[in-house]
């Protein structure tokens, strides 16, 4: 084997990988927009795509996309697993690199069309009807798409340009995501009684934005490894450099974008902007300069945001944007080819664009390109998510929904040690104050009469003989815990019952949004401290606390009172005040 032809499969193995760790940013940043009941579902469908998808490109994809000539379909030597037909295929693509790698490269790109699907049909898609949609766009609607492009069909011929998959990949992905969200219909709450739609925030920014990182890593695989030879360092660098001018270009234009139409700099627009120009710049990197890198990505991030405004308002529910980023961007970057292509900039590069000299040809066969595929893909995968839908049905159960497909799909949570959010239930005060808590507790009548906090501390209706106890409950802002805490230890109570709560009163909480939707509710971060006292004076207790919290300005808190029947010692079964001597006086 010459030095060219292992420098160049290295080159290729290397770039593959990187690829395939595209699916670990693709599992973190969808399941990072999902809500946690979900979590699981959807790192699950990230691991089956793969394999599934795998499976389909290495049974008979492989061979439609490029098994010869024929301007629709590859028809020959279909299958790779025979052995004496692979000697057909030394020179597709490059003669440069074994079979098996070229492979490899191939079928890591397929994989990524597909995972594109799952973030857009998220939270409410069964998980079989997933796999079996997978297998189909993987195994015969990809591998079509790619012969016509990349394996010799019809729209190469014709001159169409698509280095990395702009439209091969990412548009196909966003018209197959587009087609199972139609079908599928937005999700239990999406939308109020007038249409309007509302935010379902994602449970992890945090693992949103290591996804993107990851993403945004695997694009300088991508990108330059599509090159597929290393043997002219200079058009691999330049491609590298125009991924990632497009991609901080876009995470400008997207966060200036959000920051002045929906009033704030929105995290998950700016992770979508970036994803949406490392889209853009795709089907071009090795046709545009530097500097037209820089205005597509500029405008894709703009584009990116309102098309995620234009999805929700017309009603087609995307959990993560993945029709935004990769089908409106995926047209997007297509077209920027026909426009910015520069002759020269590399060596791969050999037509110019409209707005440097060229004809109106190219920028007419990126366009017949746009519009063939998108026909192709959205009417085929709509045809198999309707003969899904009509056999095994594609959505899952409202009652499943609501209470999640990781429990109704998988039978486990992916957060199993932290309590479960019930569904929001509010008490209110006459004074207009509103607290919430995670489910419906007994709510015990207090003293001073007004409407109350759930209680800690359970009420037991049987009445007891002894001295009286008093729990009072506080509720003031987060940073005032270590002031009162001190207060209380100096009166010698050391025993509480803290939560954090959310809440609002006249202060009105704040408004929030969620790419561009408010949230349903606006509340402030609260903590709840619950004491039970029978030795230490309850007016002392209450002197304490004021003491300790009173600013004179709004937000200080409330202090609820309550009378306690008894209390019990589950170790030694102590009652009463025996029970209680630890909370007071240790």
């Amino acid at each position: 084997m010459s030095t060219e032809m292992i420098v160049d499969t290295l080159w290729v193995v290397f770039a593959g990988v990187l690829v395939f760790f595209m699916n670990l940013g693709f599992a973190a940043v969808e399941s990072g927009f999902a809500r946690s009941k979900n979590t699981v579902n959807i790192l699950s469908k990230n691991f089956i795509v793969f394999a599934v998808s795998s499976l389909g490109f290495m049974l008979l994809g492989w061979g439609l996309m490029f098994g010869g000539d024929n301007p629709l379909v590859g028809t020959q030597n279909l299958s790779i697993l025979n052995r004496s037909n692979l000697d057909f295929y030394a020179d597709t693509l490059t003669s440069n690199v074994p079979f098996w790698g070229k492979f490899f490269f191939q079928l890591v790109f397929c994989g990524t069309a597909a995972t594109i699907v799952s973030g857009a049909v998220a939270e409410r898609v069964k998980y079989i009807s997933f796999i079996l949609f997978s297998f189909v766009l993987t195994l015969v609607i990809y591998p079509i798409v790619g012969h016509w492009i990349w394996g010799g069909g019809w729209l190469g011929n014709l001159g169409f340009m698509d280095f990395a998959g702009d439209t091969v990949v990412h548009s196909v992905g966003g018209w197959a995501a587009l087609a199972g969200a139609i079908m599928l219909g937005p999700r239990h709450g999406k939308y109020d009684k007038d249409g309007k739609p509302k935010a379902i925030p994602g449970h992890s920014m945090s693992m949103a934005v290591i996804g993107l990182f990851i993403l945004w890593l695997g694009w300088f695989g991508f990108n330059p490894g599509s090159t597929m030879s290393f043997q002219n360092p200079g058009d691999v660098v330049h491609i590298v450099v125009t991924t990632n001018t497009a991609a901080i270009a876009a995470v400008l234009t997207a966060t200036a974008t959000s920051w002045i139409f929906i009033g704030k700099p929105d995290l998950g627009m700016t992770i979508n902007g970036c994803l949406a120009g490392l889209v853009g710049i795709t089907g071009g990197c090795a046709y545009v300069s530097v500097g037209s890198s820089l205005i597509i990505g500029a405008l894709a991030g703009i584009i990116v945001v309102f098309a995620v405004l234009l999805f929700d308002r017309a009603k087609v529910d995307d959990p993560v944007g993945a029709t935004s980023v990769h089908l409106v961007c995926g047209v997007f970057g297509t077209i920027s080819v026909g426009l910015f292509a520069e002759e020269g900039v590399t060596s791969l590069s050999t037509v110019n664009g409209l707005f440097f000299g060229g004809s109106w040809s190219l920028l007419g066969v990126e366009v017949v390109g746009v519009i063939a595929v998108g026909i192709f893909t959205f009417a085929s995968s709509f045809l198999v998510w309707y003969l899904l839908k009509k056999t095994i049905g594609i959505r899952v159960s409202l009652e499943e929904e609501i209470q999640g497909l990781d429990i109704g799909e998988h039978g486990n949570h992916a957060y199993p040690d932290f309590a479960i959010v019930a569904p929001i239930m509010a008490t209110a005060n006459g004074s207009g104050d509103v607290f919430t808590t995670a489910g419906p507790v007994p709510v015990p009548k207090p003293v001073s009469g007004t409407v109350s906090p759930e209680a800690a501390i359970p009420v037991v209706n049987k009445a007891r003989p002894g001295a009286k106890m008093t729990k009072v409950t506080i509720i003031t802002n987060q940073e005032k815990f270590t002031t009162l805490q001190s207060a209380l230890d100096k009166i010698g109570i050391t025993g509480l019952t803290v939560t954090n709560v959310l809440g609002y009163g006249m202060q009105k909480g704040h408004m929030e949004y969620y790419r561009g939707a408010p949230v349903k509710t606006r509340l402030l971060p609260k903590v709840q401290v619950d004491i039970v006292v029978c030795k230490i004076p309850v007016e002392t207790l209450v002197d304490t606390v004021k003491k300790a919290l009173y600013t004179g300005t709004m937000g200080d808190g409330k202090i609820f009172i309550y009378d306690v029947e008894n209390v019990i010692k589950i170790r030694t079964g102590e009652e009463g005040y025996d029970a209680l001597q630890d909370e007071e006086e240790e």
